[in-house]
């Protein structure tokens, strides 16, 4: 149900904030939306910005969250992060994507970091 993904994606979210917050990131903002998408979290580490995209998913039946990063997910979190960089006029600073792998059951949460997760896809590439 469309309510219950809601609700497991916002769980992994959260789960995934206080897990980096924890290994020193700061959090700069969530759930980042402009006309081309959503970045779920931008957060600096050290002076780092890392641009995090959180897959979560309950129980272990369809695999591991983070194979949901596909190639044309990393295209789109591309153009996003280029949106947000554009925007905030933060043209020399360092930046990375990040995937953070939630896997939530009853008995606990299993969270994955996975730093420098791919590099920036550049759009043209894709828009043919």
């Amino acid at each position: 149900m469309q309510g219950d993904r809601k609700e497991v994606g916002k769980r992994g979210e959260d789960a995934a904030a206080k897990y980096i917050k924890k290994r020193g990131y700061k959090i700069v903002e969530r759930n980042f939306t402009c006309p081309l998408g959503e970045m779920d979290i931008i957060a600096l580490e050290r002076k780092t910005l890392c641009f995090i995209e959180v897959k979560t998913l309950s129980g272990k039946n369809y695999g591991p969250p983070e194979i949901a990063v596909n190639i044309y997910k990393q295209h789109k979190l591309s153009k996003v992060a280029l949106a947000y960089l554009n925007q905030k006029h933060l043209h020399d600073i360092k930046a990375r994507f990040d995937v953070i792998a939630v896997t939530l059951s009853p008995e606990d949460e299993r969270i994955e970091l996975i730093k420098d997760a791919f590099d920036l896809r550049y759009p043209e590439l894709y828009d043919r």
